[in-house]
């Protein structure tokens, strides 16, 4: 699965509130997490199950159709491993394309492969749930929500318990797979007791391709889906001390493991059981060891696949709720959902993207034919956009960095890049082309129409981040400890938070003071707090805060004069009696680019009391200044 070479620029998006609460995330993932990580990531319950569908279809070549597609996947990592390691960024190929396409393409990859999984989530919930039926009865609802909450509170305790959980749900999908690979190696090659070498299954029942060849590549629809996941252990990769070696150790190996995992088994599959005597939906491994005479092959099988399923699940939920924090990170999000715990863990984001997984499940349950098959159909297509996208970046970037620059290389560049753009083009097409797949890119389509048009709206109210702040953001120069601009950055929009202090000399002449104040916007802020306008003690308990809207009111607008009389531009408004719940909504709908904290002294000052500055300070990734007005303003 795919991510970020970097931790350092998950600062950028600022920090969390809360006692120490920030937007670092916790690099608590070990080397041995990150293997297993990059193992299972490419062992998904499609292998397990899904492959039946493409054996029906395809007859004993269908291990070509896997053949074909993981060279594409191949491909695709390697492209993504050159990317992450010459340009460490948590924000993965969200990032990249954004360098190399614009705004529009980073935003739409972050959003559209965030949609995907958490989609995926709720999916995987469901698939969870049946299989659990098999074994207990309960109604199939709980049974999602069940597993639903299990994962959710597993993400949310440490990114090092997710990395546990998935060491050991991708260890027993490993261990399954070698097993098979072995114990079937042995039934075809006539090493099994009272069995001869046999190869005729490739052959008989209509032949090696009774569908003819044009099924390897018609079935590559539904491989590639069962592939997805490879990258995300470039996105756990921030989280680890290691990051560039991480990504460089999982783009090699994947090679290794689709050849192995995927062709291997599948050509041991078609080996064993006659191709057609596979149930579609079914298991053909469950065949496959019933026709080896292992006892309890359904019981064993069933239980690799939950263990696959939870394994989607709980990277699923891992991959959206990292996604989002970047995006929080660059704008294009709640900038709340950037919030981190004292554990390290985007919490917000966790429970966001959560809340589609739990919507999903209810969808299942209430219209399983209607809005939940809307949901899947919707996404259908969407992880095929972001591998295209992931294309053509890696085309576009490679041009602009020097080879020695450069850790991971794509082969034969740029040939086999533009192989790889036109195989995700074909299998588009192909899913145009087939009735029972059209309906998913159609809707796909229209997921990326929806994304654009939140791009455009994002940037029309202030939001995002453009390439070359991005740069910045990821270099960690945009601004240094104390949030003092670096090289003299001219303002652009300022936000002001003050209130007591607003008629200040100090206050009014730091604004002046900023680079570029007279082209800059101004955006005023005041808490209606009954302290802070020093209303509390003056009025009593039935009149207070009517008073402390009054004089909030009536300093704002005096303040507003004044500055305009000043020639700057100004505009403002009342906020939540809480200094920091007020900035954090002017934040969101200003998007400055400097904050200015104006308060009194430390020993009169209850928002030093209580840590407003420093607390912005963290929270935010643009310079926040603190003025001091050294008497307090009489009203």
């Amino acid at each position: 699965m795919a991510g970020a070479a970097g931790a350092t620029s998950t600062t950028s998006g600022g920090s969390g509130g809360g006692p120490g609460g920030g937007a670092q995330l916790q690099k608590g993932l070990k080397q041995r997490h990150l293997t297993m990580i990059a193992i299972g990531g490419v062992i998904g319950a499609g292998l397990f199950v899904g492959s039946s569908t493409v054996i029906l279809d395809t007859g004993p070549g269908a291990f070509l159709s896997y053949l074909v597609t993981g060279v594409l996947i191949i491909l695709v990592m390697r492209m993504l491993g050159e990317m992450a390691t010459a340009n460490p960024s948590t924000g993965s190929f969200a990032d990249y394309a954004r360098r190399a396409l614009g705004g529009w393409a980073g935003f739409s990859v972050a959003w559209l492969y965030w949609y995907f999984w958490v989609i995926v989530v709720g999916f995987e919930a469901v698939a969870g749930a049946e299989i659990l039926t098999y074994w207990i009865d309960a109604p199939l609802w709980l049974l999602s929500l069940g597993l639903m909450v299990l994962m959710t509170a597993t993400n949310l305790v440490s990114v090092s318990s997710y990395g546990e959980f998935e060491y050991w749900f991708a260890g027993i999908k490993v261990a399954a797979i070698i097993a098979f690979l072995v114990l079937g190696g042995a039934f075809v090659l006539g090493l099994w007791p009272g069995q001869g070498m046999d190869f005729s299954n490739l052959t008989e029942q209509g032949g090696f391709l009774p569908s003819g060849a044009g099924a390897i590549f018609s079935s590559i629809v539904v491989v590639v889906f069962s592939m997805v996941g490879a990258e995300i252990a470039t996105v756990a990769a921030a989280e680890s001390k290691d990051p560039e070696k991480a990504i460089a150790r999982a783009t090699q190996s994947v090679i290794v493991r689709v050849l192995t995992f995927y062709v291997g088994a599948v050509f041991l599959l078609v080996c064993i059981v006659p191709w057609d005597d596979n149930e579609d939906g079914g298991s053909p491994f469950v065949a496959a060891f019933g026709e080896m005479g292992i006892p309890y092959a359904d019981h064993i099988m069933n239980a690799v696949v939950l263990t696959a399923v939870l394994s989607c699940l709980n990277s699923g939920l891992y991959t959206a709720s990292r996604m989002i924090f970047v995006l929080a990170g660059r704008r294009e999000a709640p900038m709340r959902l950037i919030t981190t715990n004292s554990r390290g863990v985007p919490v917000l984001a966790i429970l966001a993207s959560t809340v589609i997984g739990f919507l999903s499940v209810i969808a299942a349950y209430v219209s399983p034919d209607t809005v939940f098959t809307f949901l899947l159909n919707s996404s259908g297509a969407v992880i095929l956009f972001v591998y295209l996208l992931i294309a053509v970046s890696q085309f576009v970037l490679r041009r602009r960095t020097r080879d020695e620059d450069l850790t991971v290389k794509m082969w034969l560049f740029p040939w086999l890049t533009i192989a790889a753009g036109l195989g995700i083009v074909a299998v588009l097409v192909q899913m145009m082309i087939g009735d029972d797949t059209r309906s998913q890119i159609l809707l796909s389509l229209l997921s990326w129409g929806v994304v654009l048009g939140l791009f455009l709206l994002t940037r029309w109210r202030g939001g995002s981040v453009s390439a070359d702040e991005l740069e910045r953001l990821n270099r960690g120069d945009d601004h240094d400890s104390h949030g003092a601009a670096k090289d003299g950055e001219p303002a652009r929009r300022v936000l002001v938070l003050a209130n007591r202090t607003l008629t200040g000399d100090e206050l009014h002449r730091s604004l002046h003071e900023l680079p570029g104040s007279d082209q800059a916007s101004y955006h005023v802020v005041v808490p209606t707090n009954p302290v802070d306008t020093g209303q509390a003690e003056r009025e009593g308990a039935a009149y207070v805060w009517e008073a402390t809207a009054t004089a909030a009111s009536d300093r704002l607008e005096q303040t507003k004069r004044v500055l305009r009389e000043q020639g700057l531009t100004v505009d403002g408004e009342l906020g939540d009696y809480r200094p920091l719940v007020a900035l954090d909504a002017a934040v969101r709908s200003f998007q400055p680019d400097h904050i200015v904290i104006s308060t009194h002294p430390e020993d009169v000052s209850t928002w030093l009391r209580h840590d407003v500055v420093s607390s912005a300070r963290e929270r935010y990734d643009v310079p926040v200044h603190h003025v001091v007005v050294s008497e307090p303003a009489r009203t």
